[in-house]
């Protein structure tokens, strides 16, 4: 038979080293101010400090993309709570980029839609900002045709822009 005691110290001390242990885990994959994904660090793309629409453009601006700035379009909606098989297939695509819409869920967010001047396609398409509290939470380039595609914006092929 084996005997093992633990003293209230000890394990006072081994829950002190776990908490260490966890909140340096999130100072080192999310960053010092916790607004920027570890992925978008590495990709080197920052997704905070969106507060105004110049700042919504020269995000997009700085893909290579040109938008009508007249054509902005703003819609305001909360994240649902539970995510429909659409939603969790853009999620998807919103995860090759850095980013999650799950972290959102009955949230408040504010999609901003730019009618897209220099993308080579057949019909319209359009730049879309999901932003909340200054930071995007979603973005991409998609084509009004039912038919059509949406891309992660971070990953627009630049071959295709004129």
């Amino acid at each position: 038979m084996f005997i093992y005691s633990v003293r209230a110290s000890t394990v006072k001390m081994v829950g002190l080293i776990l908490l260490l242990a966890v909140a340096l885990a999130v100072v080192v994959f999310m960053g010092p101010s916790g607004s920027v994904s570890a992925l978008s660090t590495a990709t080197g793309v920052d997704y905070s400090g969106i507060k105004s629409g110049e700042d919504r453009l020269a995000f997009i601006n700085g893909f290579g993309i040109e938008v009508d700035k007249d054509s902005e379009a703003e819609e305001i909606f909360r994240m649902p709570d539970n995510f429909d098989r659409v939603i969790i297939g853009y999620n998807e695509l919103q995860k090759r980029q850095g980013l999650d819409l799950s972290k959102y869920a009955n949230k408040r967010v504010t999609r901003f839609s730019y009618r897209v001047t220099n993308y080579d396609s057949e019909g319209e398409v359009y730049a879309n900002l999901f932003v909340h509290r200054g930071k995007i939470v979603a973005c991409d380039l998609s084509s009004a045709d039912p038919s059509g595609f949406v891309i992660p914006l971070t990953m627009v092929d630049r071959a295709k822009l004129k």
